[in-house]
C-alpha cells in the first residue's frame, strides 16, 4: 500500500497521530493483523506515563510475541534534540531487557511507502536513522 496523496488522511475519530493510523492500516488490510488480538495499539507498560521509567509503545505484538513497533515522528523525535532520541535509544534498551525488540518506523518512510516498512518491521528489520538504516 503505498500511500497516495488521498490517503494522507486519519479518520475523524483516531487518536493517534496520521502516521501511526496508516501504520494501523497497513497492518490490519495489507498484513491481516487483527487489533486487540495480534497487537495492541499504544500499549503502557512498567506504568506507561504515568510512572518515571514507563513507557508507551505504538504497537505491541501478541503475534509475534517479542516484537513492537514505534513510529518516529521527524518533528517530535529527530527534531526536538539529542535528549528526545536518548529517550528512545533508553526505551529499545529497557524493551529489550523484557525480551521485546522494538523496531522503529520513520515517518517519512512510512508516508514513502507504508507496506514494506511495516514488512520489513515484522521481520524485525529498523530502516529508521536510530536502527542505522540510513
Amino acid at each position: 500500500m503505498t500511500t497516495q496523496s488521498s490517503q494522507l488522511q486519519a479518520p475523524p475519530n483516531w487518536e493517534g497521530s496520521l502516521p501511526e493510523y496508516l501504520v494501523y492500516r497497513s497492518l490490519t488490510e495489507s498484513f491481516n493483523k487483527l487489533a486487540g488480538v495480534d497487537f495492541t495499539y499504544q500499549s503502557s507498560l512498567l506504568g506507561g506515563r504515568l510512572f518515571k521509567g514507563g513507557v508507551v509503545l505504538d504497537f505491541l505484538f501478541n503475534n509475534p510475541p517479542d516484537l513492537a513497533i514505534n513510529v518516529q515522528g521527524e518533528y517530535y523525535h529527530y527534531g526536538m534534540g539529542a535528549t528526545y532520541l536518548q529517550n528512545d535509544i533508553m526505551v529499545r534498551q529497557q524493551m529489550a531487557g523484557e525480551g521485546i525488540n522494538l523496531i522503529f518506523i520513520d515517518e517519512s518512510d512510512i508516508l514513502n511507502d507504508v507496506d514494506y516498512y511495516v514488512r520489513e518491521a515484522l521481520n524485525y528489520k529498523d530502516h529508521s536513522k536510530l536502527g542505522g538504516g540510513r
